[in-house]
């Protein structure tokens, strides 16, 4: 591990960065360039003074997993994740379809979005990032670890993943979930993250297995959805999707149309979420553990 050009690398990039290119309110006139220590401990989902270590050279070796928070929050590039990743003391991560590290280019525009709910995902259907109004709508996909980080996965073992879906539309979003994970075994080949993921459902579901056997393939995402939101009931919304070029990664931007029942019930959900987000702050320490990518 080399500290000095890790904690030199991290203030620069730190540096680079304005609060409009994060998502974030300039606020009052700041003394100097770049985002503030705090505002990157934030973005990663770190303790401030982890990440005051780091850039001061006196903190332990980052794990891969906190490196990826890192990269995610300085807006880093794939060259400059590899970079982070070797200065830290790990291997660069391999450059795949199924890689995690969310697209810089995505990330621009989730950034932008504040008034409708939009999430990345990977092709494993695994959520990289949302914002503050997907967290109200869909619940904070952060928490999950392990395999339930794809929502393929809890489909078919969490029931309550499927409390989002009206009941009359569970089983074409069965079909769906496998089709996109087939799409993803068919990047990735048989010793790939999506091929493992596949031989641990048809152990924990039977339900997945039969429908992996119909071989269906597909990662298209429907432009019309309803969901149930437990407070506010259900929600009509149209669905787009931005790709990567890959293919790898997908921005869903979820709307409703204007004056729509469901634009007021999104108006009212950006309260309810921030006051849900206020509340959890409050009551949340910083550990400096985070379960994102």
């Amino acid at each position: 591990m080399d500290r000095p050009a890790l904690a030199a690398f991290l203030r620069a990039r730190r540096a680079g960065l304005q609060p409009s290119d994060v998502g974030m309110s300039s606020g009052p006139r700041r003394r100097v360039g770049g985002l503030r220590r705090e505002e990157i401990a934030v973005l990663a989902g770190m303790s401030t003074d982890y990440y005051v270590r780091l850039e001061q050279e006196r903190g332990p070796q980052p794990s891969e997993q906190m490196l990826g928070s890192l990269a995610r929050a300085l807006r880093l590039s794939n060259e400059e994740r590899d970079y982070l990743y070797r200065l830290a003391g790990h291997g660069a991560p391999a450059r795949t379809p199924l890689d995690t590290h969310v697209a810089p280019q995505l990330l621009r525009v989730l950034d932008r979005l504040e008034d409708t709910p939009a999430l990345i995902l990977s092709s494993l259907l695994e959520t990289l990032a949302q914002n503050s109004l997907a967290k109200a709508l869909l619940g904070d996909h952060s928490v999950h670890v392990g395999p339930a980080r794809s929502s393929v996965y809890r489909w078919f073992t969490d029931p309550a993943e499927r409390l989002t879906y009206p009941e009359a539309d569970r089983a074409r979003q069965s079909r769906a979930q496998v089709a996109s994970l087939r799409a993803a075994y068919g990047m990735g080949g048989a010793s790939s993250r999506a091929a493992l993921l596949a031989r641990d459902l048809q152990k924990a579901s039977q339900e997945f297995s039969e429908i992996w056997a119909l071989h269906d393939v597909g990662a298209r995402f429907d432009d019309h959805k309803v969901l149930i939101h437990p407070e506010l009931g259900e929600l009509e919304l149209d669905c787009q999707a931005l790709f990567t070029e890959d293919q790898g990664q997908a921005l869903l931007v979820l709307t409703a149309p204007p004056r729509s029942e469901a634009a007021e019930k999104l108006a009212l959900l950006a309260v309810l979420g921030q006051q849900q987000f206020s509340s959890s702050n409050s009551n949340s320490n910083s550990n400096g553990n985070w379960n994102g990518s």
